[in-house]
């Protein structure tokens, strides 16, 4: 079996942990800063942060047009809390400043669980993955307000969370989607210990070389 090599886009957020679990998961991680790194990478890795923030630093690294190129070629991405807001098409909420990389036809709510729970943790049924329920951490999270007609939606909130809380609002509201060798969850699977999500990303990344 192949070992792609994977980068993480090292300008902010939980990129240790992103390449400690695609390590594990069978794949050679590598941060990104740089446009040659870029360009070295089978897939690439778009972690949690504050996306605002992350969008000015892709600009000031110049990797912002790079990233656009590569991703509109076909580059496998996976992006988790801030990284599936800068992979969206479009963004609700955000700033008018900010950057989109482009490459998921989804509507997203930046920050839509920030104002009611800063953080929480449910467990989800997610398509796909075995080995049952899978522990979802949200911190200031994202969902998709809408996806598109190629967009597989691979797990929803549930009406009530494992912790017995009543979901409101966002009861059903998509959490994890995948279109092509694009892959998004609203929730950081590199903080659980649970490599399944990033199992499933070396498995496209490998099936697109």
């Amino acid at each position: 079996m192949s070992t792609p090599t994977i980068g993480v886009l090292a300008l902010q957020g939980n990129v240790r942990e992103h390449v400690a679990a695609l390590t594990a998961a069978g794949a050679t991680a590598v941060p990104v800063r740089r446009e040659a790194e870029l360009a070295s990478v089978d897939g690439i890795v778009l972690p949690g942060g504050e996306s605002t923030t992350m969008s000015k630093l892709l600009d000031t690294f110049e990797l912002l047009e790079p990233l656009r190129d590569r991703l509109r070629e076909g580059l496998p991405a996976y992006g988790s809390c801030a990284g599936m807001i800068l992979l969206a098409d479009e963004i609700l909420d955000g700033r008018p400043d900010q950057h989109q990389l482009g490459g998921l036809d989804v509507v997203v709510r930046r920050n839509a669980f920030g104002r009611q729970v800063d953080s929480f943790e449910t467990d989800l049924e997610f398509t796909g993955l075995a080995g049952g329920p899978m522990h979802a951490v949200f911190i200031r999270a994202p969902w998709v307000e809408k996806p598109g007609a190629d967009v597989e939606v691979l797990a929803s909130v549930p009406e009530v969370t494992s912790t017995g809380l009543e979901a409101g609002e966002a009861a059903g509201r998509p959490v994890a989607v995948r279109q092509g060798p694009v892959l998004a969850t609203s929730f950081h699977p590199e903080l659980t210990g649970d490599r399944r999500v990033h199992g499933l990303f070396v498995d496209m990344v490998r099936a697109a070389r």
